[in-house]
């Protein structure tokens, strides 16, 4: 019953924080918004004691449950190692604990939290590389899908569903998502939750937490008649069945140990029974026997690879190709060199959003106007930046800071935000087109929401001279929407240079 209760509540735990990702209109984060906000490092870094000292406590209490309930790259693992059981069963082995990798990792991990070596915190936080993965490597198809649904909805007069672009927006983190999910699959494949047990310093420390916790399973020596089923089915690698010991720092409370159990020698209770030393204790060379043992059963398997067709392929393709009315191709905008990346409204400061984001992906996955992508940069790699060759920030939009787990964007109002200056337009001569092809145009004034835009004669001597655009910098709030709707191509007119620190007008 309690492994029924766990599955049940890890599987709802793991489709709602996946849909999270998928998630582009931001309906599902209404409800379900504050499982992004109770995963542990988000939680820390956005000083959320409650939310930590209640992680602490129900780890305190019940072992690391966090890791085999809550966090969607721990239950991934488990249902890597669900699948490959099908292959072989009783594939596990007890592992001596590698405590020089998992404490070497956890205080690097530490190390580099405080030395703000942000792409080594990033690659590590397990629930921020698991929204890598799922922005990255299924959020596409999710799209697809989505446009197929609008496709055919737009022919029957429905507009229930409406179509988004799927592009790449980062070929680096679309390398790292992939790289880590085929590590965290093969680890998970052959290994179980090795990777929960070596690598990942959310796991390490709750599991120094989870040696003092209240509950959880003991060997009742009594009945257990040494027939080692438990180990091997526990993908913690955690049961030393030769003296009935269990390594509390390592077990996720998965349950799989008590329904393997034939004798009901494993209970999940209060810590009562004592497993007594005896001469069966193995030593290091049957112990390296018994995994040569182990390994020499242990075929290799070759990984399949599953190719996903969608029979919207060549409907969607004809739609790839943006012209004009003249059925000229229109040159992709490119993204100006600045001084100063943009952060997002809310982020206070570029150190302050460097200092807290973990780079999950999530506020990218839900903003609607395309603006948001990870940086390439190597001082904030995978972090969310600004950029406006396919929308601009519009002063409506708070959707980023609601979902923003780890404080680094802070909640705002469209109030707050339309008084927000995260940088300001810079006229850029040269690009304008009244300029190098004089023709009369007006659009970033026009489109300017906050009136920060004034068209002034070229020649102020000649009223019939054609109008240039002059920025009023105290009243930009940096939008970008000068920025994107330039006709200038490839490079606008009008750019937006960012600010260190965001400042109210």
């Amino acid at each position: 019953m309690l492994r029924i209760i766990r599955l049940t509540l890890a599987i709802i735990f793991f489709a709602l924080i996946t849909l999270l990702f998928l998630d582009f209109t931001g309906t599902i984060h209404t409800w379900f918004g504050w499982l992004a906000k109770i995963q542990f490092l988000p939680a820390l870094l956005a000083l959320n004691i409650g939310v930590v000292l209640f992680l602490v406590v129900l780890t305190f209490v019940f072992g690391r449950i966090y890791c085999s309930v809550i966090c969607p790259l721990g239950v991934f693992q488990d249902g890597i190692s669900w699948i490959a059981a099908k292959w072989k069963k009783n594939r596990f082995h007890y592992m001596r604990p590698l405590k020089w990798l998992r404490y070497g990792m956890l205080g690097l991990f530490a190390v580099a939290v405080v030395a703000g070596l942000h792409f080594f915190v990033a690659l590590l936080a397990p629930y921020s590389a698991y929204g890598r993965m799922v922005s990255n490597l299924l959020a596409p198809f999710w799209q697809w899908g989505n446009n197929v649904l609008a496709y055919f909805a737009e022919r029957a007069d429905s507009y229930v569903f409406y179509e988004t672009d799927v592009w790449l927006k980062s070929l680096p983190t679309f390398i790292i998502a992939v790289v880590t999910f085929l590590v965290i699959a093969v680890l998970s494949w052959r290994k179980g939750r090795i990777y929960c047990n070596t690598l990942c310093p959310v796991g390490t420390l709750l599991g120094v937490i989870s040696r003092y916790s209240i509950l959880k399973p003991v060997i009742d020596t009594s009945k257990c008649n040494g027939c080692g089923l438990c180990a091997r089915n526990c993908k913690a690698s955690c049961i030393n069945p030769k003296v009935h010991e269990i390594d509390y720092s390592r077990c996720v409370a998965c349950m799989d140990c008590l329904e393997k159990c034939k004798q009901g020698a494993i209970r999940y209770t209060r810590n009562t029974f004592k497993a007594g030393k005896t001469e069966e204790q193995l030593t290091g060379k049957a112990e390296e026997r018994v995994a040569l043992a182990e390994k020499g059963t242990t075929s290799r398997r070759k990984f399949f690879t599953m190719s996903m067709l969608f029979a919207s392929a060549t409907l969607l393709k004809a739609q790839e190709k943006k012209v004009d009315g003249g059925l000229a191709e229109i040159k992709e905008k490119k993204a100006p060199k600045r001084t100063t990346y943009l952060t997002p409204p809310g982020s206070l400061s570029a150190r302050n959003f460097a200092a807290h984001c973990t780079g999950c992906q999530l506020c990218v996955s839900v903003c609607p106007n395309q603006v948001l992508r990870p940086s390439s940069d190597p001082a904030t790699f995978m972090q969310p930046e600004v950029s406006y060759e396919r929308g601009y920030c519009r002063p409506e939009c708070t959707k980023c800071s609601e979902v923003c787990p780890a404080g680094a964007i802070r909640p705002v109002t469209t109030a707050d935000k339309s008084a927000i200056q995260i940088g300001h337009a810079v006229w850029i001569k040269e690009n304008c087109i009244v300029q190098s092809d004089k023709v009369s145009c007006d659009n970033c004034a026009r489109h300017c929401p906050t009136g920060a835009i004034q068209m002034v004669l070229s020649d102020p001597d000649s009223s019939h001279s054609l109008k240039i655009p002059v920025v009023n910098v105290e009243r930009c709030i940096g939008c970008g929407a000068c920025e994107n709707l330039c006709p200038a191509r490839p490079f606008s007119a009008m750019y937006v240079e960012g600010h260190t620190m965001h400042r109210i007008i």
